[in-house]
Order: structure tokens, then sequence, then C-alpha cells
């Protein structure tokens, strides 16, 4: 179950959602979605976390944009996603997702660390903000925007995961390999997977790749476990 939140930001409220585990508190995360924005596949996965133990916030990184719906009826679904996606100011977005962390610091039901963790144009968000400001893990699913951020990675301290498939025909097996080489380090997990495609995760056929959804999904919860543990388990 989720509820909605207002997550304070120096120009307004951002709203968000927030998920809570069946404990009712739990160390934080914060989740940033696909160009999609924060849909059912968004939610679904911010629900699987909170199973997990944690408190969740999903901010709806369009909140400043004029008009964020998305036409799943039309054919070009992919073409407005970017369309958004490239009305965004980026420094702005950063600064968002900032507000996202010290939101869930602020949490009353935030009971420990508090990470970042995203999707394919979220992961590369999170990676930025992990850069950016203290949070204790990031993981990153296929972060389309990593490889223009490679200058910021030894500004990246916490525990981090990366996934990328090598099958991705927007991130060829030279960048993944590129923003190994430049990620690398102590604390550092970096995963891939034959044969998946970009947002292998995502349940939309057009996207989906099962053998790495699931391998990857338990490489995450296995380095939460280590990295941000759930009092209890």
């Amino acid at each position: 179950m989720s509820e909605r939140i207002d997550i304070p930001t120096d120009d307004g409220s951002m709203p968000g959602l927030r998920f809570l585990p069946g404990a009712g508190t739990g160390p934080g995360l914060v989740l940033f979605q696909e160009i999609f924005g924060v849909t059912d596949y968004i939610k679904a996965r911010a629900s699987d976390l909170a199973d997990l133990g944690y408190v969740v916030l999903v901010p709806e990184i369009y909140w400043r944009l004029d008009d964020a719906e998305i036409d799943d009826t039309r054919d070009d679904v992919l073409q407005q996603a970017m369309g958004l996606m490239n009305s965004l100011d980026w420094l702005t977005t950063v600064a968002d997702g900032i507000c996202a962390v010290a939101a869930a610091r602020d949490d009353e039901h935030v009971d420990g660390g508090v990470g970042v963790f995203g999707f394919c144009f979220g992961g590369g968000l999170a990676f930025n903000v992990a850069a950016s400001t203290d949070v204790d893990v990031l993981v990153s699913y296929y972060g389309s925007a990593i490889p223009g951020l490679l200058d910021l990675a030894d500004k990246v301290t916490a525990p981090s995961l990366h996934h990328f498939g090598l099958a991705d025909d927007y991130l060829t097996t030279d960048t993944v390999e590129r923003i190994r080489a430049a990620v690398s380090r102590d604390g550092v997990r970096f995963e891939t997977y034959d044969g998946a495609g970009h947002a292998f995760d995502n349940p939309d056929p057009m996207f989906h790749h099962a053998e790495a959804s699931a391998a990857a999904w338990r490489n995450t919860v296995d380095f939460l476990a280590t990295e941000l543990p759930v009092a209890g388990r």
C-alpha cells in the first residue's frame, strides 16, 4: 500500500508516494522512475522493496512539467516519454532528487540509513544524486545518463550496485565497460547479464528479459541485505 506525500523543495512541494514495510519503520530508499514516469511497474518495485523492510519514497520527477501525461493508447509512447525527459532541466532535477533524500532522512518512519535506487533515467539520476549528497547505498539499473556523468565517479563513495545488459542497443558493451572502469573500486558491485537489452527489468514484453530480471533482483536483495540491512532480518 502507498500513500501520497509532499516533498519540500525550494520551489514548493514535489508530490510523491511513500510505501511502508509491514513493521511500519525501516531504512529508507528513494526510488527514481524510468522515463515513463511513476508507472505501475515502478510502484510494483517500490512495493517489492517495502516487502523487504524498507520505507520507499518515490518522487514524481516530472512534477515541474506543465503536461506530464503519457497517452499509452498511442503508438509513440517511447517518443512521448523521451520528450518529457528531454524537457527537464538536469541540474534542477538533481536538486529535486537531493530534496527527496533529505525528506527520507526526515521521515518519521525511516529508522536507519537512506539509499537511492533508480531504473534507466532514474538510475543515472540516482548516480548523480549519490555524487551530490550523502547516501548510504546506490542501486542503479542500466543508468542511461551515467556515460555523461563519469567525471563524478570519484564523488560516489557509497556502496554501489550497477546492473547492465550486454545486449543493450542504447548502452553498448564498450560503453558498459567504460562505465565499469570508471566506477570500479572497493564497495562497488558491477553485474552484467548476457542477452539482456535495455530496461530488461521492465515487464513490458518489448523490454523484459525474465532471466536477467530475476538474477538482477536476487543480486539487489543480497546487496541491500549486506549494505543497508533491515533490523531483525
